[in-house]
């Protein structure tokens, strides 16, 4: 693998409240560096960085009702329509927890689907949290995304128990491929070598922060290796 196609796999993230325009600058530059797939941030920034990126193929991700998950549906759905018309390519939304605890699967879907069809033909990732999850929910709550016209699911929102592990990736992977979904891993990816561990267990995308310490580290990898 390239240094070119591991940035490929990545949405370059900043979701931290307290991110300012001077840290989504840096954000977008950084992306332009490494010509990675997407960059992610807090809808609010999605019109500002759409803007940075103009010119590039670089796609603008944002998330939905994040990062709990646990707003009204119809809200989700609203916040979908409104991100899009910012400028959003791709949406990343929180899944609800609690009614997947309770095996409430016609609300779960019925609350994805409200998104799908908000989001158009734009991609919606459903962010399951799987380090809070069995692995029998993790499996029903992935075969729930697809029914629900979603086109991948996400391990983690960074903020929950856990994060990407090579497991869920692996569980998630042998449940939505198949389907024709796929599999973002996210959360806790520090190193080039994880970030390839995740990747030939199944991860098609890979969301995370550390970008720059990650390609970096590869990029060394590769030159030792030459």
């Amino acid at each position: 693998m390239t240094l070119k196609d591991l940035a490929q796999t990545m949405d370059h993230t900043l979701l931290a409240p307290g991110a300012t325009s001077s840290d989504l600058d840096r954000l977008v530059a950084e992306a332009r560096r490494w010509e990675v797939f997407a960059v992610c941030v807090q809808p609010t920034w999605v019109a500002y960085v759409r803007e940075k990126l103009a010119g590039t193929a670089i796609r603008v991700a944002t998330v939905i009702g994040f990062p709990h998950g646990v707003t009204f549906p119809e809200v989700k759905a609203h916040e979908t329509r409104m991100a899009v018309e910012a400028g959003a390519d791709e949406l990343d939304m929180v899944i609800h927890l609690g009614w997947m605890k309770e095996g409430r699967w016609e609300e779960v879907i019925r609350d994805i689907r409200g998104v799908v069809e908000a989001a158009g033909d734009r991609t919606v990732k459903v962010i399951l949290e799987t380090g809070a999850l069995t692995d029998e929910e993790k499996e029903k709550a992935a075969r729930a995304a697809m029914e629900a016209g979603a086109r991948f699911v996400k391990t983690s929102t960074g903020y929950g128990p856990g994060g990407a592990t090579v497991e869920d990736v692996r569980l998630l992977a042998r449940v939505v491929h198949p389907l024709g979904g796929k599999v973002k891993a996210s959360g806790g990816i520090r190193s080039a070598r994880q970030a390839l561990e995740l990747l030939e267990a199944g991860a098609d995308r890979l969301g995370l922060s550390r970008t720059n310490q990650v390609l970096e580290e590869y990029r060394t990898m590769l030159e030792e290796n030459a």
